[in-house]
């Protein structure tokens, strides 16, 4: 990292600013990411979606991992089946 005593002239930044990618997070969820997407792994492989929003994982439970596949939710039942029907 340049310190003070660093003489090298600072980069140029390009006056034209690449358009923001709007990130969502839900903190009981996936952050929701506009696409495309690139996502670089531990690994260092690259997951790529052109989807026009795509929901990362970040709880780690994604089969479909680095993608959300709401795994991140409770599997409960919410009671008693109504009378005469079975589950399958």
């Amino acid at each position: 990292m340049p310190g003070p005593s660093d003489s090298s002239p600072a980069p140029a930044r390009a006056s034209v600013r690449a358009p923001a990618r709007r990130v969502s997070v839900d903190p009981q969820g996936p952050v929701l990411v506009e696409g495309p997407v690139e996502i670089v792994l531990d690994d260092g492989t690259v997951a790529r979606s052109d989807r026009f929003m795509v929901a990362v994982c970040t709880c780690r439970r994604s089969r479909a991992y680095p993608w959300c596949d709401t795994s991140h939710r409770c599997r409960e039942r919410g009671g008693p089946l109504p009378e005469g029907r079975n589950p399958r």
